[in-house]
């Protein structure tokens, strides 16, 4: 057995292990930073930081609390928040308890958040505010299991009438009555960690889903363990990176980030405010961070943006060197696939320094100077974008995995990545490819089930432990991974043709800088369509340059020469696609798509039945009159 695989073989039993484990190696070393407004209220905030010793003492005051709630192993605490290190410090306090973690996404409506609380039978709801207090109260009636609400930030969270006795209390009365408690029981945390089992139930996470109801997955401890050895077997990180998260913790991608940096002992700086992280990167200079694939795509555009708002010139100077960029990463890359040396022609080198001087180097500084990778999930980024950002110096690691199979499955390996693949499966993760095409899993990061659902779970997972993941890929023959097209999005025309919507819009969002997210339609139809929303930054930065200065977004999109603009890049898009591919007709929304209007899932997926049903209307002019034979 290789090294590798010992190491992943005898990993702890659980992530409360791991954790106390980490605590007792280094507890002087820093574990988090986090912002906090400044002392006088103006300017920036400023970053405080928890060792790991610091930490334990707030996580195991978390667990003590909850224990002295009377929450007992196994039980749901659900966690309603957005990134910050206080859910941190929570979700390994649960853990530390024997309980398990709910997340719940603190976008998710009342209805839905209800439907979590009252399917995972939670017994306490760690609330972020006011605002996630509000949700509980308004469907109490539904949620005969909640015992207490938490909350994180009290302002303007104070019991009501109403109430409970004692049903809310604050996170840091919490904290107080678990230092009491361990106070009167030094061994509270220890006896309930030495009793969990690998297959106890660590995290429930209902799926977002782009269709019905989410389900709730079923992850144990053993899951996270195994990602926790199996990530950092991989050489990725290491115990001086310093991490920028920002993801939603809620989410699977974001998660499993947490468990292998228990693992490493590096640091991370916490703080998911999206409209923040321009600002955060130059201050907290990350050497890795983890993102989804929109977030390049609106870098990307944004750099584009303000070249050509620079003028001709410039705009000339930045499309040259974004050609030296890709050309630069196809040929390093080829030449490191066949000879193991990242080499490249000397003309095309001297073109690469000279790009680096004019563009690339600002671009590196935007990141915060030291970014030496970052991992790209959740869905799959252009390749041209990936080429872009490689050549730039900024490698995009991408990586492919599932709530259901705990995030992580596969990850490109350091030097050896391959840009349009999501890399090799990690150690001890098996992939098999179906006769149609769908990708299989097996391995320690596969879930248990769906939380009460055992028709559900039969359904995806075999006896044997293969987890068909409804996504259609390829396997080169040293074990790269393409990713090609969920199984259920495949578009079938009247004229019998399969095309891959996933695969044409991700070409567009590499061609059309001004675009944010784009749809392609044809189940059943004679040719293809789309429809398309613009960045409003970026398009209203253009109409100001050409005549349409003061409209508004939805006046932009509605106009001619918006329209004509980029019909110009559906026409570049269509001539590198098979006739059958092209869009034929295309229509500019009149709003960006977004999480608010449920037609995003929380990780910026598009949920295409609710994009087609909310613009039917549109989709269906756009067939009128034509020829559907």
């Amino acid at each position: 057995m290789s090294d590798t695989l010992t190491l992943i073989e005898n990993r702890p039993p659980s992530v409360a292990n791991l954790f106390i484990d980490r605590v007792a190696a280094t507890p002087d070393g820093e574990a988090y930073r986090y912002p906090v407004p400044s002392a006088t209220g103006q300017g920036p905030d400023e970053w405080k930081s928890l060792s790991w010793a610091q930490a334990a003492e707030r996580v195991y005051a978390v667990a003590a609390g909850l224990i002295g709630l009377g929450v007992r192993p196994e039980e749901r605490v659900a966690l309603a928040s957005s990134t910050r290190v206080e859910w941190i410090l929570v979700d390994l306090g649960v853990m530390c308890a024997g309980a398990a973690t709910t997340t719940v996404y603190p976008s998710t409506n009342a209805e839905e958040s209800a439907f979590i609380l009252s399917d995972s039978e939670s017994r306490v709801l760690i609330a972020e505010d006011a605002d996630q207090l509000a949700k509980a109260r308004e469907r109490r009636a539904e949620l005969p299991n909640l015992a207490h609400v938490v909350v994180i930030d009290p302002e303007g969270a104070e019991p009501v009438d109403d109430d409970p006795e004692g049903w809310v209390l604050t996170l840091a009365a919490l904290e107080a009555l678990g230092r009491d408690h361990l106070a009167k029981n030094p061994e509270a945390i220890k006896e309930r960690v030495a009793a969990i089992t690998s297959d106890q139930l660590a995290t429930l996470i209902y799926t977002s889903g782009t269709t019905g109801r989410p389900k709730g997955v079923r992850l144990p401890h053993d899951n996270w363990s195994y990602m926790a050895k199996a990530t950092v077997s991989t050489g990725l990180i290491t115990k001086d990176d310093v991490q920028y998260l920002w993801l939603p913790l809620a989410h699977v991608f974001g998660k499993v980030l947490t468990s292998g940096q228990i693992e490493v002992g590096h640091v991370t700086a916490v703080d998911g405010r999206v409209d923040k992280i321009i600002e955060n990167l130059p201050v907290v200079q990350p050497t890795y961070m983890a993102a989804v694939p929109r977030i390049f795509e609106k870098v990307y555009n944004g750099v584009a943006a303000k070249a050509r708002a620079g003028g001709g010139a410039k705009y000339k100077i930045f499309q040259w060197a974004a050609g030296v960029a890709r050309e630069y990463a196809t040929v390093s890359q080829d030449n490191f696939r066949r000879t193991g040396k990242s080499s490249v022609p000397f003309a095309l080198g001297a073109k690469h320094k000279v790009a680096d001087t004019l563009v690339f180097a600002k671009i590196r500084e935007a990141f915060g100077g030291r970014l030496r990778a970052c991992v790209s999930g959740s869905a799959a980024l252009a390749p041209d974008i990936g080429f872009f950002f490689a050549g730039a110096g900024i490698h995009i690691l991408e990586g492919y995995g599932l709530t259901e199979s705990s995030a992580a499955s596969f990850v490109n390996p350091g030097e050896a990545y391959r840009t349009g693949t999501v890399g090799k499966p990690l150690p001890g993760t098996e992939v098999r490819i179906a006769d149609d095409g769908e990708i299989l899993l097996r391995g320690p990061g596969i879930m248990q089930g769906y939380h009460g659902q055992p028709e559900k779970t039969t359904e995806v997972l075999e006896s044997d432990g293969w987890f068909h993941t409804g996504d259609i890929g390829e396997l080169s023959v040293d074990g790269y991974l393409r990713i090609t097209d969920r199984k259920k999005d495949l578009i079938k025309t009247s004229g019998g043709k399969y095309i891959a919507p996933a695969e044409v819009e991700g070409q567009f969002k590499a061609v059309c800088p001004f675009v944010s997210n784009i749809l392609v339609h044809g189940a059943d139809r004679n040719f293809c369509t789309a429809l398309i929303a613009l960045d409003e930054p970026t398009i209203l930065g253009w109409a100001a340059e050409n005549g349409l200065g003061g409209k508004s977004y939805a006046d932009v999109v509605a106009s001619p020469q918006a329209v004509a603009l980029i019909e110009g890049y559906v026409k570049r898009l269509n001539e590198g696609l098979q006739r059958w591919q092209t869009i034929k007709k295309f229509r500019l929304l009149p709003r960006d798509l977004d999480i608010e209007h449920g037609e995003l899932t929380p990780s910026l997926k598009l949920k295409r039945p609710v994009v087609e049903r909310a613009y039917k209307d549109l989709i269906d002019d756009m067939y009128a009159g034509a020829r559907e034979a």
